[in-house]
């Protein structure tokens, strides 16, 4: 009887050790949905910091920020909050690792490393739609994950995700594929709505092939190298790519260029204007479409130099070497606000048209400009 003991007592042990560990590892999702109203969109008063987090946050719809880590996305508000907030909302997946996270309108996708696209509600958390794409890689910092994230854009309604060697598109509102197709090297969205590959570029709304591919450096762009004013192709040739083919840009050749795209939005529609800005020791816009005459600059004090962060509907908006935020009207150059962040060498950046986000290797500081 003790012989059958034994063996019996093994068999237990080894079962109930496998339980265990199945409950533990077994493929998990928690979702937390919103339990308050969504956050009514506040002008900032004036222009100044706001707040200090220390992860990066991607600014959704002016209401809510997204922070990303290892295996879940989640939600505070209100933008403005001096710091980080209990989350609105949360989901989380186990094993799957996050991937990058990006929004259109109040419709936030995260992307997972097993390629399956998760779209939730920004405004209550409820998950909106699930479609597949591709493997993507894991987690790498949460900053890339929302401000950077590999393989993943948007252009217009639609979500891109590329990566082992396939991109597939889908319509943000309902999760259902527009097209899929074979390519390489996926690396930026346009202004004119164009994904832009190594091997071959396209429609983002549709999937034609489009004019221009090859190895290029973005410019002018959003988060997730997204609605991109421009690039420079591998000849160190510059390029305007506000329509839906690029046009040639002498102006931005030079390694300091960039393309700034300022969108308009009128009565009549929405409107576009363009300008080449070079930036080091001053910014100095000029017509990007030809050699054209300085139309306006700014220069930092002097020692200092400067960068272009981005646009919004309607500013320029600067960084100084000092960490100082500088808002400039984008058709003469008068200096709207400045904004001393107190941060060191900038690391990512978002701009949308109410805040700023930057961040350091102090922290990340959310402003209103």
């Amino acid at each position: 009887m003790k012989r059958l003991i034994g063996p019996a007592l093994a068999v237990v042990l080894l079962v109930g050790a496998g339980l265990i560990v199945w409950r533990v590892l077994r493929p998990a999702e928690v979702l937390d949905r919103a339990t308050g109203p969504y956050p009514a969109a506040a002008a900032p008063r004036a222009p100044g910091v706001t707040g200090r987090v220390a992860w990066a946050p991607l600014i959704v719809d002016g209401r809510i920020r997204v922070f990303a880590a290892e295996r879940q996305v989640r939600a505070d508000a209100p933008v403005s909050a001096r710091t980080t907030y209990t989350p609105r909302w949360s989901f989380r997946r186990w094993p799957e690792q996050l991937s990058g996270v990006v929004a259109i309108g109040t419709t936030v996708v995260s992307r997972w490393s097993d390629g399956e696209l998760v779209a939730i509600d920004g405004r209550t958390g409820d998950i909106a739609w699930r479609a597949a794409g591709p493997v993507a890689g894991g987690f790498s910092d949460s900053s890339r994950a929302v401000w950077t994230p590999g393989g993943l854009f948007t252009a217009g309604t639609t979500v891109l995700s590329a990566g082992a060697g396939r991109v597939a598109a889908v319509d943000v509102a309902t999760g259902s594929v527009r097209w899929t197709a074979a390519a390489d090297g996926c690396g930026f969205t346009t202004t004119g709505g164009s994904l832009i590959c190594a091997g071959a570029s396209f429609d983002a709304a549709g999937g034609a092939r489009t004019g221009r591919s090859g190895t290029a450096t973005p410019l002018g762009c959003g988060v997730a190298r997204s609605g991109c004013g421009g690039f420079r192709d591998a000849n160190g040739q510059g390029w305007l790519a506000t329509g839906p083919e690029p046009v040639r840009a002498p102006t931005v050749d030079a390694p300091d260029g960039t393309v700034a795209v300022v969108e308009r939005r009128t009565a009549a529609g929405t409107a576009l204007s363009a300008f080449a800005l070079s930036q080091g020791a001053a910014v100095v816009a000029r017509s990007p479409l030809a050699d054209a005459s300085e139309a306006w600059r700014w220069a930092p004090p002097a020692g200092q130099t400067v960068r272009v962060l981005g646009t919004s509907s309607d500013a320029v908006h600067l960084l100084t070497s000092a960490g100082d935020l500088v808002t400039v009207e984008p058709s003469g150059g008068t200096v709207r606000s400045v904004v001393p962040l107190g941060i060191g060498s900038p690391l990512g950046w978002q701009v949308t048209d109410t805040y700023v986000a930057v961040e350091s290797a102090e922290s990340t500081v959310l402003a209103a400009a």
